[in-house]
């Protein structure tokens, strides 16, 4: 079953127990106020009997019934002269007079003993049933009972009245009417019910599918999604509401998934080109280490010093093969930093660097000034990425000329006095894997800037190159300093400590 069927069925169930609801209550209500109009006549046609009741005796009516075994004899009121009706043994009870037009009762006297008095009989006389209770208030001549019966196939309302000095008279009036009419009602309620719920289906069901069709486009947009893969579809967000929220929450993790599915085939292009240009340039050490063993192993009569000259050459290859594979493994890592980040001083960091490219190259000059800088991450990824670019400037600086390093405000700049870059040259330099014209006749795998840009890069700065206005090349590294005044009160707080490498200006 759809959606909008269950919709358009609970609408109309939610309905139809709301008008069955109102419909009974109706009709509670009117068959509550019918009876009491019945009750109401009842209980005032009652009252004329009892006040007959209490009457003086007068000469009995032609309507006055005695009870059965005695015999009612003449007599004088006391205290007057006028000629009465009295009682010996026996007791006259008298049905007051009913207008024209009034309702016409079922009436019936019950003696004190609780049996039906003799006479002229009335409407409906010894027809009213008569049970225990009506036979206690007869007793009793006191108190009253309201119930339904019936009397000739006939629907009554019988109420019995006590009356003063003992008996009861039972009242009925037929409930023909009342029913006629609850009749009628019942078949308007059900037909009411019937219509409004058919009614509340067809509407729930136009409801339904208005209330649907931002659904259904969203339902259209994933099976194309799915379908297609075409992440740069949306949907029309149709207002602030749950479905105005569902299209947002749609479209936004279309917008997420479309940047996931961008970085992952920016990835994915990433890791084939890197392994494209790793096999081509494996291809020539590995070829030319692998001629150079087979020399060595076809001719055992070289001499030794053509001998010793191709195990030169083979160590060389393989130092440029494990150099080279240490880069590979370097863009391998990704861009995410190594471990957990820390906070660390990357001025003494790069006077590390400073006095490791020192050690390696005895002859070069280094003028360094290091501003006190803390960042935050990998302290492993950022000594490589500086020492790739200390080991580039060495390998390209002039004979004699100083390499200036400088920190200040976050920012690394690294300075050299060779060539510089060739103009075409500048855009590609930190490419994996790229050499310039000129780096053809040097050792080199050509990552050692990709490495430094990516490491770089993974701890959010960037990394710029350019050629210095008097001829040279400029390293640029741009770091978000985590507390360069922080690191300027801890210095201005120990000036007792030992100056570390931080503090230091050399100058060769």
């Amino acid at each position: 079953m759809s959606f909008r069927r269950r919709i358009a069925l609970l609408t109309g169930a939610a309905v139809a127990v709301s008008i069955l609801l109102a419909s009974t209550l109706a009709y509670v209500t009117v068959r509550g106020q019918l009876l009491g109009q019945v009750d109401s006549s009842l209980r005032g046609r009652a009252s004329q009997f009892v006040s007959f009741v209490r009457r003086p005796l007068l000469p009995p009516p032609a309507a006055a019934v005695g009870v059965t075994g005695g015999t009612a004899t003449p007599s004088l009121r006391a205290g007057g002269g006028s000629p009465g009706f009295g009682v010996a043994r026996s007791r006259l009870f008298v049905r007051p007079p009913q207008r024209r037009g009034d309702i016409d009762f079922y009436d019936q006297f019950l003696t004190a003993a609780g049996t039906r008095a003799t006479g002229p009989p009335g409407r409906g006389s010894d027809r009213l049933p008569v049970d225990g209770t009506a036979r206690a208030i007869a007793r009793r001549g006191a108190g009253a009972e309201l119930r339904v019966a019936r009397v000739g196939g006939t629907r009554v309302r019988l109420l019995t009245t006590g009356l003063p000095g003992g008996g009861a008279v039972q009242l009925g009036r037929p409930l023909k009417e009342v029913d006629t009419t609850l009749a009628h009602i019942r078949w308007l309620l059900l037909i009411v019910a019937l219509g409004g719920i058919a009614l509340a289906v067809v509407l729930g069901r136009i409801v339904a599918a208005r209330a649907m069709r931002p659904l259904a486009r969203l339902t259209e947009t994933a099976e194309h999604v799915a379908a297609t893969q075409d992440l740069g579809r949306r949907i029309e967000a149709p207002g602030g509401d749950e479905i105005g929220r569902l299209a947002t929450s749609f479209n936004e993790m279309l917008d997420t998934l479309q940047v996931s599915m961008r970085a992952l085939d920016a990835s994915v292009h990433a890791q084939r080109q890197l392994i494209a240009d790793a096999s081509h340039e494996l291809r020539t050490p590995v070829t030319s280490l692998r001629t150079n063993i087979e020399v060595l192993g076809a001719n055992p009569d070289l001499s030794p010093e053509l001998r010793a000259t191709l195990v030169e050459r083979a160590t060389h290859q393989a130092e440029e093969l494990t150099l080279l594979m240490n880069g590979l493994i370097d863009l391998a890592r990704g861009e995410g930093p190594e471990g957990a980040p820390s906070t660390l001083s990357l001025d003494e960091l790069v006077a590390g660097a400073v006095a490791r490219a020192r050690r390696h190259a005895p002859g070069q000059a280094f003028v360094v000034e290091l501003e006190p800088t803390l960042v935050v991450g990998s302290h492993d990824r950022l000594a490589r990425a500086v020492n790739n670019v200390l080991d580039n400037a060495v390998a390209w600086n002039a004979p004699g000329a100083p390499i200036a390093v400088t920190l200040a405000g976050g920012t690394l700049v690294v300075r050299d006095h060779g060539p510089g870059f060739a103009a075409g040259e500048v855009g590609q330099v930190l490419d994996r894997f790229f050499r310039g014209a000129g780096a053809r006749d040097r050792a080199g795998s050509g990552l050692g800037l990709a490495i430094a840009r990516q490491a770089v890069t993974a701890h959010g700065g960037a990394v710029t190159v350019a050629n210095a206005p008097d001829g040279g090349a400029v390293v640029r590294f741009e770091l978000a300093a985590a507390g360069v005044a922080a690191a300027r009160v801890a210095a201005a707080r120990e000036p007792e400590a030992a100056p570390g490498p931080a503090a230091d200006l050399l100058r060769a």
